[in-house]
């Protein structure tokens, strides 16, 4: 049998290994500031770029598509050469990987800072991006399939099966989910509208964490566990079930995030039920890796990397128990819109992502340089720093959220809400957010001590870029099955039917959901009263999802006495469908804004979002006072009206020729009303006596942002005739 000899590319490993520690610090690094933000929220007063709204998307972007996507490009990498016995099919596409992830990652810390954003969670980027995102994935996609076909290991090794999943059902979701319509160069609507954006984006944003935070990282458990352990895994046909039944459950599960919602009830149960099911394979996959280590728990007490590997199977294995406890109806009226969901998420990725992306850092980077790892102690030190700064973390955010959804809920015995003012929930888990904020000061701290003891490891080796190797070639074999070859076994051979296996797993579960929500005309019951939103509430809606006030503010009342007393009536299908794209939000950590019109006066408003402690003592809620001051951007509000009609809404060509004349008339009509202000009126004229006087450039108050996103607001759940409720205190 010929044996040949090759190199492996170890470059563009090491590449994307600076790339993970360097963006995971980032990333982590605006998570801490954000997380003090809740302590001291005008710590960035005055700075528009660095609102919590604006910073909040950046800090997912940058730890799930930075700190987690460099990782998987790395162990992938790594891995996918010697498990195929072949260096990666192209070193050019390997380039074309890591820069152009790296230039993505570079706009997303740009245009998030500057209000350019989608308010998608997990696809907050905007269209050009978008694009980007698609031609890098698909150069991955190309530059690992062409690996596999030109492989010199005959059968296909489970990781293998997951990395060829992750890019298929990346590529799709993707897609889908970011279908727009351009209306500038950073700015688009969403095709979808209200419900069926929700139930896209959802679909999406559940699978995002299924199938980016989970099935490659289940990869990647699959070989560097049985590598560090040095112990196989615990059971192949195990490992097919966890496989099969994983990506063809999880892709349903979507509608779990949209329980009590304006989705259809079929939709949601649909979700519910295959989000229990879910428990079994996700399980299946812990038990494999948790049963490689049999045999080897002296070594585990000793090595840190198994440490980190038990610790992020582990915190898999309650991340995917409580998901599906989660979706269960009565578990989730509780839990949803709560700082719980904020625990669950982190045990997921602090513990999960984040412990075995350091386990397996810690194992490749001492291979990589030919050394040892230059300090065992440290490197117990950062596995224990981060240990209890997870616990630090994710305990009281548990306790913080039993804490809302108790007091949201709670009657006195006349029937009205014993907590009704939203700031009272707000005051009593601070001291769970200062906890919080030490629990993420400590994983940092572990993280920095983790590039310190990987810089000198590094420095005290010397990599080799091309490492040779040898390996028989692959003989021509027969696409039959052999006698007493087993079906699987014969699959593993083949990629291409595995891959369109795979495809096809996948997209069952889609199809069902999404095909009927966007051809079935009669899915969304029509509500006559409902109409398009003005020239200047559309341009307010862009101001509001600019700035990130989705982050903080739902837009969706579940039909519970405790919501409808609190806001009004319960939640229309109806009342979204001129909504590109939706805005019902995923966290209340400010008061719920779908019947907030009328509620409050023109001037209230303004004082609020200039200075949110004038109106409502103790808000956590940071300043917009640039709302205040910026000229409103009236260009292109024709264009956005004619993108709209492309997208169904009504406007008429009449109305979009007398949009500008339409804005000023009711800006007019906001700005008399803040006149009734007297402190208002009298600082107002004072700034216009001292332009004149010094020949500076003045903006009527008519054409300035603060007056749209009042408009915007003041117009929120006007449309339907709700049941009075009582006032929504600011966050």
């Amino acid at each position: 049998m010929e044996v040949q000899q090759f190199y492996y590319d170890n470059k563009i490993v090491k590449k994307f290994i600076v790339a993970t520690m360097f963006w995971g610090i980032v990333g982590m690094s605006v998570g801490l500031l954000l997380a003090f933000m809740f302590l001291f929220p005008n710590l960035t007063d005055g700075i528009s770029w660095l609102s919590f709204g604006r910073l909040r998307p950046l800090h997912t972007n940058a730890v799930i598509f930075a700190f987690v996507g460099n990782a998987i490009f790395a162990g992938v990498y790594y891995s996918t050469q010697r498990l195929l016995k072949a260096r990666m099919f192209s070193d050019f596409l390997s380039s074309l990987n890591f820069w152009g992830w790296q230039a993505i990652i570079v706009a997303a810390a740009i245009t998030l800072p500057l209000g350019f954003t989608s308010s998608k969670e997990y696809a907050e980027l905007e269209w050009p991006i978008d694009i980007a995102i698609a031609l890098v994935w698909v150069a991955f996609g190309i530059n690992l399939i062409g690996t596999i076909l030109k492989r010199r290991q005959r059968h296909l090794y489970v990781a293998i099966w997951f990395y060829l999943a992750t890019f298929v059902t990346v590529a799709v979701l993707h897609i889908f989910n970011n279908i727009e319509l351009p209306v500038g160069a950073l700015k688009s609507y969403s095709v979808y509208a209200g419900v069926q954006d929700a139930l896209v984006q959802w679909w999406y944003g559940h699978n995002a964490v299924a199938f980016f935070l989970t099935t490659p990282f289940l990869g990647l458990m699959y070989y560097f566990v049985p590598k560090a352990a040095n112990r196989p895994v615990y059971s192949y046909r195990l490992s097919i079930v966890h496989f099969w039944s994983l990506i063809f459950i999880y892709i349903w599960a979507g509608p779990h995030h949209l329980l009590y919602s304006a989705l259809p009830d079929w939709a949601q149960n649909l979700g519910v039920a295959f989000s229990v099911m879910l428990l079994f394979p996700s399980w299946g996959g812990m038990i494999n890796g948790l049963l490689t280590l049999r045999g080897a728990w002296d070594k585990v007490r000793v090595d840190p990397v198994l440490k980190f590997m038990v610790v992020a199977i582990t915190g898999y294995g309650m991340a995917t128990f409580e998901g599906p406890m989660l979706s269960l109806k009565n578990i989730n009226a509780v839990a949803h819109f709560s700082d719980w969901i904020i625990a669950h998420v982190h045990v997921g990725a602090l513990a999960w992502n984040g412990f075995l992306t350091f386990g397996m850092v810690y194992w490749l980077v001492p291979r990589l340089f030919k050394t040892r790892l230059w300090s065992v102690k440290l490197a117990n030190t950062h596995f224990w720093i981060g240990t209890l700064g997870m616990i630090m973390y994710a305990l009281p955010m548990y306790v913080a959220g039993f804490a809302q959804a108790s007091m949201w809920k709670q009657f006195n015995p006349d029937g009205t809400l014993v907590y009704g003012n939203f700031l009272e929930t707000v005051s009593e888990i601070i001291p769970m957010y200062w906890m919080r904020a030490i629990g993420g000061s400590l994983y940092i701290c572990g993280a920095l001590v983790m590039l310190y003891n990987i810089v000198k490891t590094a420095k005290q080796g010397s990599i080799v870029q091309d490492e040779l190797a040898e390996a028989a070639a692959l003989a021509t074999v027969t696409s039959k099955r052999t006698a007493g070859e087993a079906y699987h076994s014969w699959l593993e051979r083949r990629p291409v039917k595995l891959t369109i296996f795979a495809t096809i797993a996948i997209l069952i579960g889609g199809m069902v959901q999404i095909i009927p929500s966007l051809m079935v005309d009669k899915y969304v019951p029509v509500i006559s009263s409902v109409k398009p939103y003005t020239p200047l509430e559309l341009e307010g809606r862009d101001l509001y999802i600019r700035e990130g006030c989705v982050s903080c503010h739902s837009q969706m009342i579940r039909p519970f006495r405790s919501e409808v007393e609190r806001y009004g009536e319960y939640a229309k299908p109806g009342e979204f469908v001129y909504d590109h794209p939706f805005l019902w939000g995923s966290k209340r950590t400010g008061p719920d804004l779908l019947r907030v019109g009328g509620k409050y006066s023109d001037n209230w408003h303004l004082n609020h979002l200039y200075d949110p402690q004038s109106t409502s003592s103790g808000s956590i809620m940071p300043s917009y006072k640039w709302l205040v001051q910026n000229e409103l951007d009236k260009s292109n509000t024709e264009d956005k009206m004619r993108a709209m009609v492309q997208l169904g809404v009504p406007y008429s060509e009449e109305e979009i020729a007398r949009a500008q004349e339409w804005m000023a008339e009711q800006g007019t009509k906001i700005e008399e009303n803040l006149y009734n202000d007297p402190d208002f009126a009298k600082t107002y004229e004072a700034d216009k006596q001292y332009a004149q006087e010094n020949n500076l450039e003045f903006t009527e108050m008519r054409n300035r942002e603060i007056v749209a996103l009042i408009a915007y607001l003041q117009r929120l759940g006007t449309d339907i005739k709700v049941k009075n409720a009582q006032e929504v205190s600011s966050n």
